[in-house]
């Protein structure tokens, strides 16, 4: 691989480098996510939204498999792509208001933080670049159904 390459798979996995940051890089990623999300939302529909995040998972998927390769590690917290996508799946036929973007991601990292089941499954035993963005994805699901569901009981 050349460097330019390598520099492209590591600049995209890492979220423009968010994931370099030593610290609680997924949270990071969470929030350039949810910061994605409101951008996009201001420009595009929710059929483009969707569209987006498919796209953004498989290039993820390509992305965390040759990032995992470079960087030598299995899931390395340097890959933060996988928190970018799984947080705009959260958000996905919500409005970006600061009560939904707080219970967004809130709910989406208290999902990719616990790891119930069947995300705890994909997380141990499912590997590569499908492993890596998939449980964000089932978390990202989770967290857009629980947030959907508070908000149909809330105006009952």
């Amino acid at each position: 691989m050349n460097k330019w390459y390598k520099y492209a798979v590591l600049f995209f996995a890492s979220g423009s480098f968010v994931g370099y940051i030593p610290f609680v890089s997924g949270t990071l990623g969470s929030l350039l996510g949810l910061i994605l999300y409101v951008v996009l939302h201001n420009y595009l529909t929710t059929l483009w939204l969707i569209i987006i995040s498919i796209i953004f998972f498989f290039m993820g998927v390509y992305a965390s498999h040759k990032a995992e390769q470079i960087l030598n590690e299995q899931d390395s917290s340097k890959i933060v792509i996988d928190e970018i996508v799984g947080m705009i799946v959260t958000m996905l036929f919500l409005r970006p208001n600061l009560t939904n973007l707080a219970a967004g991601f809130i709910t989406f990292r208290a999902f990719d933080i616990i790891k119930p089941p069947p995300i705890s499954y994909v997380d141990k035993n499912i590997h590569g670049g499908f492993g890596v963005m998939f449980d964000d994805l089932i978390a990202g699901v989770f967290a857009n159904i629980v947030i959907h569901a508070v908000i149909l009981l809330y105006h009952l």
